[in-house]
Parts: C-alpha cells; sequence; structure tokens
C-alpha cells in the first residue's frame, strides 16, 4: 500500500509520519506533501524524505492519503482520491458532519464503517478525548446529559500558536517586552485565554460548538445535552477536561471505576491525579479525580487528559487505517 501525507510539515503530519513509523503498518512507501516544495524535508523511519508540492495528478498514485492540513486542500482533492476507490483520512472539519460520512473513534464506533466508506474524517481532538472518557460510561448507566471545561493546549494552534508561547515564555523570563498575541485572542504566557476558536451566533465559539455537535456523532445522541466551554491554556501538547455528567440509569463511583478499568483505550487512575505534561506523547486517554456530585446515583464529575496531537489527531487517524486493513477495505486503489 502507498500512502501519502499532505500538510507533512505541520504539527500532526509529522506526527502521523512518526505513528506509522512506530505501528509498522504494511506500506511499501510514504510520501510527504504540502502547500509548496520544503527543500529540507522531513524525517520518516531513519531517512529524510523529499516535500513535493501538492497536486491532483501527484496524488493519484496513492492509496491512503492523510491530510493534516488546512479544509481548502480536503475539499479539492478528496472527492476525486474516493472516486477512484482510495481511502482519505481527513484532519479538518470538511467533512466531519456530512450525514453520509462515518465520524470514527475506533474505540467507540467502528461500527459506523462500511465497506463503501472511502472518506474518513478525524473528529476534533477536544471531542475525541471527551469521547473516549464519555463511552464506557455512556456503555455502562447511559448518558443524559454533559457539561464540560476545556483546558486546550497551545499545540491545537499548530506551529503558530506553539511559537507563540515560546516567545512569549522568552520574553517573560528575560523581562523583555512581550510580543503581541497573533494566534490567540490575549496573550498566553501565564494565563487562560477563555475563548478558541470564532464567534457564533449563541455566543459560543466555533470551537465549542464542534465538541457539542461531533460528541453528539461520535456517541450516536444526536439529542444528548452538553454545555461547552472552551480555554486555551498555556500547555504544549495535551488537552484537559473538567466533565459533569448526568447517567440515565442509577450507579456508583466504584461500578464506573470498574467501567473505565476495561474500557479500550483509557487508563484510569484511581487514586491521585494526571497532568497534561505528563500524558505528552502517549495515545491513551487518561481518566482521575472520579467523583459523585450528590447522592443521586446519577450525577458524577471527571477530570480527563489526553495528547491532542496523538490520539486527538494522528493516531486516531492511523487508527482508522489499521481498522480498514483489519477488514479487508484498504489497500490498492484503482
Amino acid at each position: 500500500m502507498k500512502v501519502a501525507v499532505v500538510g507533512a510539515t505541520g504539527v500532526v503530519g509529522a506526527a502521523l509520519l512518526q505513528i506509522l513509523q512506530e505501528r509498522e503498518l504494511p506500506i511499501e512507501r510514504v510520501a510527504a506533501f504540502a502547500s509548496s516544495e520544503k527543500p529540507e524535508g522531513v524525517s520518516f523511519n531513519g531517512t529524510t524524505l523529499p516535500v513535493h508540492a501538492v497536486s491532483a495528478e501527484r496524488l493519484a498514485e496513492f492509496d491512503a492519503v492523510f491530510f493534516a492540513s488546512g479544509e481548502d486542500q480536503s475539499a479539492t482533492y478528496a472527492p476525486a482520491i474516493a472516486k477512484r476507490g482510495g481511502i482519505v483520512i481527513d484532519n479538518s472539519a470538511t467533512f466531519r458532519l456530512q450525514p453520509d460520512v462515518p465520524l470514527v473513534v475506533p474505540e467507540i464506533n467502528g461500527e459506523t464503517i462500511e465497506a463503501h466508506h472511502r472518506i474518513f474524517p478525524v473528529a476534533n481532538c477536544t471531542a475525541i478525548v471527551l469521547c473516549v472518557a464519555l463511552a464506557p460510561v455512556r456503555e455502562h448507566a447511559g448518558l443524559r446529559a454533559v457539561q464540560v471545561a476545556t483546558y486546550q493546549s497551545v499545540s491545537g494552534a499548530g506551529r503558530a500558536g506553539l511559537q507563540e508561547l515560546a516567545d512569549g515564555e522568552a520574553a517573560v523570563v528575560g523581562e523583555y517586552p512581550e510580543p503581541r498575541p497573533a494566534v490567540f485572542g490575549a496573550p498566553i504566557v501565564r494565563n487562560v485565554v477563555p475563548f478558541v476558536g470564532t464567534a457564533a451566533h449563541d455566543g459560543y465559539t466555533s470551537e465549542e460548538t464542534k465538541v457539542r455537535e461531533e460528541t453528539r456523532k461520535i456517541l450516536n445522541q444526536p439529542e444528548l445535552r452538553i454545555a461547552v466551554t472552551a480555554v486555551r491554556v498555556p500547555v504544549r501538547y495535551a488537552h484537559s477536561e473538567a466533565v459533569f455528567f448526568e447517567t440515565e440509569g442509577t450507579t456508583s463511583v466504584a461500578e464506573l471505576s470498574r467501567a473505565f478499568e476495561t474500557a479500550a483505550g483509557v487508563a484510569y487512575h484511581a487514586e491521585g491525579i494526571v497532568t497534561p505534561r505528563e500524558v505528552e506523547g502517549q495515545d491513551q486517554v487518561h481518566v482521575a479525580r472520579l467523583r459523585a456530585q450528590d447522592d443521586s446515583g446519577t450525577r458524577f464529575a471527571m477530570w480527563v487528559v489526553g495528547d491532542q496531537v496523538r490520539k486527538g489527531a494522528a493516531t486516531n487517524g492511523v487508527q482508522i487505517l489499521e481498522l480498514l486493513l483489519k477488514r479487508g477495505w484498504a489497500g490498492a486503489a484503482k
């Protein structure tokens, strides 16, 4: 199988190359693409891959194409790739909420994939981390309502976000004027910014809307009551979430703990805390501080942390390809 990564020079593109190397898929060739050629290339499996300028002609020879770039590129190239039988795994929001396109988190809803599907969006990183944690609750006791406050790392804004944090930290430590924020709505160093994305008409941001609607689709609960407040924090790679949820049936912390302990993709911490810095580079979603809100047996709270570049983006995409290969639905395209 021949695989292309579009957006290979970005944060998620680099992680895709790393994870493709780590997981040892049956790939005979990997190629890297970006909006323009990059003479320095990118690293893969101990070698340097040249970075080509993306074009329809160049992508035509690949069986699976990962998009880790802007929405314009996936919208431009994905339909033709899918039409000829190729696999598209797209990290943009372009196709996520289309009704005939599955929004797959393999630990949760792999059964939604059918043999004819060819375009696979990777869900919003915050929604993926949230849903991996909520799925065991839904399976055990049902899910009636969710409230979540997110604490999102700067890597969610790509290399520019990481650089803005680094530049601001250097300025504060060096005691010279901090650069004006260009990526975030306010200075990010020693601060939190309670606004991620763009403004929406209902007072929520585009990020909050994505998390709400994509969580509903992933969990197959279109009427789920969910409220989201998205906050950017001065953390590099992992998102954290304070989650408050109400179950359909009565349960207990002990029963929910057992559900988390056996859940795919979850690392459950019965005691202590887990922080975003310590889970960087990991593929599991960490759940800690599970507790009851009251004595109702239906209202609980938990702390959730996951690396947004890996499980929130690149790893989830590679897991989709692994699932397709396992079912015999990916291989040489026409």
